[in-house]
């Protein structure tokens, strides 16, 4: 009997998103649409630039993984996150999130002094986010954080792509692959950004190792990893390390791959307004409908609908309220 839907390990962040223009991304030189790791003496001079933008300021938790995890958990799937947070104030903002969503974590007594990880996340009018991330003590992220009996007692281990950025938390990564392996749990990864398929390939195929079950990427990163411009062509070349995928479309909907078939889903129609943790919920939503029995067909339409749904609002997720009137809507339950 499995005890949680889904065991994720990855960076614990606490999002900054503030609303800039593209002429402020020039002036900074932020790469736009890419996550860009920094240091904290960077993160704190675009701060020092944006100074007059900070009263437009959102705080909330992010990073890949733990964002998919609270949406699976809020639509009603029991969830595991391994990561780590330090002693601080945005520490306790992220636990508290962990906390109010029902994501078990296992935390309590590890936390250590130091900084918790950072997102800096600029959303331009076009709705497009570009990150700047310190990793803080995420950077120290290692197999000491592995809760191996969450791990065991899951259906799936979900891995974000992050991780190749960090040489411990990259090892930590293939571990959890490795044990879920050994167990039975099923293994999902995101490619997270198309930085991370372009500038760290060896250490994603690591990651990937003999072969996945699901891999969640966005089109760019489908093209990356596939090393084309023929989305056909880069489908074939994740088929070679999956045995399922989803390749998110943005406006174009989504493309799912169950095994044998290719499903084709609309996006909802929306006004976005910012696109920080469309994926993420994505990738919630999807397992979530898996959970409860659904088919991928059925499950990509939910996750687009989720997807839509989270775009139309600052922050990387809805309000609790938000995640039981989409279930409601969607399932009648």
């Amino acid at each position: 009997m499995n005890h949680y839907m889904a065991y994720a390990i990855g960076a614990a962040l606490v999002d900054t998103e503030i609303e800039v223009n593209d002429d402020d991304l020039e002036a900074m030189n932020v790469e736009k649409g890419m996550m860009t790791l920094v240091d904290e003496a960077r993160q704190a001079e675009l701060l020092g630039h944006l100074s007059d933008h900070l009263i437009r300021a959102n705080h909330a938790s992010g990073g890949s993984a733990g964002n998919s995890m609270i949406a699976s958990a809020l639509f009603g799937a029991p969830t595991f996150m391994s990561c780590k947070v330090a002693e601080d104030e945005d520490g306790d903002i992220y636990l508290n999130d962990l906390l109010q969503s029902g994501v078990g974590h296992g935390l309590d007594d590890k936390r250590q002094p130091g900084t918790t990880g950072k997102c800096l996340v600029l959303i331009t009018p076009d709705a497009e986010r570009s990150m700047n991330t310190f990793l803080g003590t995420s950077e120290t992220l290692s197999v000491n954080e592995i809760d191996r009996d969450a791990l065991i007692a899951s259906h799936w281990t979900y891995l974000e792509g992050y991780l190749v950025t960090s040489p411990t938390g990259h090892e930590a990564a293939v571990r959890t692959r490795e044990i879920a392996q050994e167990h039975g749990v099923k293994t999902a990864l995101s490619f997270s950004d198309p930085g991370m398929v372009a500038h760290f390939r060896d250490q994603m195929a690591a990651i990937i190792g003999d072969g996945l079950d699901m891999i969640f990427c966005n089109e760019a990163e489908a093209l990356e990893w596939g090393n084309t411009e023929d989305l056909e062509t880069a489908m074939e070349a994740i088929k070679a390390v999956a045995k399922t995928f989803v390749v998110t479309r943005g406006a174009r909907g989504a493309l799912a791959f169950d095994g044998n078939h290719l499903v084709d889903v609309p996006a909802h129609k929306v006004d976005a307004v910012n696109t920080n943790g469309a994926g993420d919920m994505f990738a919630g939503a999807f397992m979530y409908a898996l959970y409860r029995g659904e088919d991928y067909a059925r499950a990509t339409q939910f996750a687009v609908r989720a997807a839509g749904e989270v775009v139309k609002y600052y922050g990387p997720r809805l309000a609790p309220e938000g995640y039981r009137a989409l279930r409601q809507e969607f399932f009648g339950d």
